[in-house]
C-alpha cells in the first residue's frame, strides 16, 4: 500500500504528460490530503511522422463499439492552402466522430502537417463535451487547414 507506480512502469497511456500529471495527482493525494483519481479520457496524442497523425478521444472503431448505429462521422480530404502555388500533392485527412443522439464529438483525428498543433487545439473543447453545434458555430481562421474542423458538413 505504501509503493506506486507512475510512469511507463503502470502501463498506462505510456506518454510523459500523462506521467507528470500522474505525480502531481499522487502529490496531491500524499502531501495535500485531497482525494484525486485522475481519469484517462480524451488525450490527445501526436505521432511525428511524415505525414504526422494528431488524435484525441475515441476512433471510429471504438466509438461503434460502445454505440453501435449512434454515430456519424463527417470527413475532409484537401490539399492545404499552404500548397496551393507550390503544386505539392501533399493532402490533409480529418475526421469527426460525433454521437448522434446528444451530437457530442466523441473523437477527432488528422493526418497532414502541423497534425499535432492542430489537435492539441481541439483536445480542450472535446475533453468538456463540446458538440458538432458547437464547433460549427466557430468562426474559423481562413486560411487555416484547422479551419476544416469547424466548416464540415
Amino acid at each position: 500500500p505504501h509503493i506506486f507506480a507512475i510512469g511507463d512502469v503502470s502501463n498506462h497511456h505510456n506518454l510523459t504528460p500523462v506521467a507528470i500529471r500522474d505525480v502531481r495527482f499522487l502529490a496531491a493525494n500524499l502531501y495535500n490530503g485531497q482525494s484525486i483519481k485522475p481519469v484517462y479520457n480524451n488525450i490527445a496524442t501526436a505521432i511525428f511522422s511524415n505525414p504526422p497523425i494528431g488524435t484525441v478521444g475515441l476512433t471510429e472503431e471504438d466509438a461503434r463499439h460502445q454505440f453501435d448505429d449512434d454515430i456519424d462521422t463527417f470527413t475532409a480530404t484537401f490539399k492545404p492552402m499552404i500548397h496551393a502555388l507550390t503544386h505539392r500533392d501533399e493532402k490533409i485527412f480529418m475526421k469527426i466522430i460525433v454521437q448522434k443522439s446528444t451530437d457530442k464529438v466523441l473523437g477527432m483525428h488528422m493526418i497532414g502537417r502541423d497534425a499535432g498543433e492542430i489537435i492539441q487545439g481541439f483536445a480542450v473543447p472535446v475533453a468538456m463535451g463540446a458538440t458538432k453545434a458547437d464547433l460549427d458555430a466557430t468562426v474559423a481562421i481562413h486560411p487555416t487547414s484547422a479551419e476544416e474542423f469547424v466548416t464540415m458538413r
